[in-house]
């Protein structure tokens, strides 16, 4: 097998590089270890290379991942037990455990399609553009994503509370909450997973997950941090 055909990994600073006979673990306790996070499995992403590929495997038990191409819109949900052939360049992991979300980006060095035009997946809420989102959802999710928006580089994103997202764009907790609520019952309705809350769901974890969500479908950008200029502007839709 050609040397060469390596992957970088990229977290929070730190490099790694799997080549092709290594058997490499991502999680709480494993060849690359993210976080001390309980809600993190000890062993949740494995690379491996088979077939001539590289392939990126789920072998947690309860945790899913969002893989996608910045370059186009194809994204993939990496659910446990299930593998995914890294064909393109580069991708970016998102995936929520607990109150916390991590952002892990990885580098085929020989990709399989050096180019590749793509469509987000059904689960990641395929018609963003066509559901009708108003600029006050979409403000709301900005407040919450803004640091995963201006963060350089790979890491842990830590998701603002209701509460600090609230006075960052001067709205009532009480206002805030009921907007978020809808704006997960809608993302609910259009099949994204993850945005139902419950007693066994933690509530940072399903805000963590819409900004998994948010940032990996494209829905907000760095550019729209420009709402939080002047909230005041953005007209409330009272949903």
């Amino acid at each position: 097998m050609a040397e060469e055909s390596t992957v970088r990994i990229e977290f929070e600073g730190r490099t790694h590089v799997v080549s092709p006979g290594q058997v490499f673990d991502i999680g709480r306790e494993a060849d690359m270890v993210l976080d001390a996070n309980p809600y993190l499995h000890r062993r949740f992403l494995r690379l491996v290379y088979e077939y001539d590929l590289w392939w990126l495997v789920n072998i947690g038990g309860t945790t899913a991942a969002t893989v996608y191409d910045r370059k186009t819109s194809l994204q993939a949900w990496l659910g446990p037990s299930t593998r995914l052939p890294l064909v393109f360049g580069s991708v970016d992991v998102v995936f929520t455990a607990g109150p916390c979300t991590y952002q892990i980006h990885l580098v085929n060095e020989i990709p399989l399609w050096q180019e590749g035009i793509g469509t987000a997946t059904a689960e990641s809420g395929t018609t963003i553009d066509g559901v009708g989102w108003t600029m006050a959802q979409r403000l709301a999710v900005v407040a919450l994503a803004e640091p995963a928006l201006r963060r350089e580089g790979f890491g842990m994103i830590h998701v603002p509370s209701n509460a600090d997202a609230a006075d960052r764009i001067g709205w009532s907790v009480k206002r805030y909450e009921k907007k978020i609520d809808n704006i997960c019952m809608k993302l609910d309705n259009l099949g994204v997973d993850g945005m139902r809350g419950g007693v066994r769901q933690h509530a940072s974890g399903r805000r963590s997950r819409l900004v998994e969500w948010a940032v990996s479908t494209g829905f907000v950008t760095a550019e729209d941090l420009t709402l939080l200029d002047d909230p005041g502007a953005v007209h409330d839709d009272d949903e």
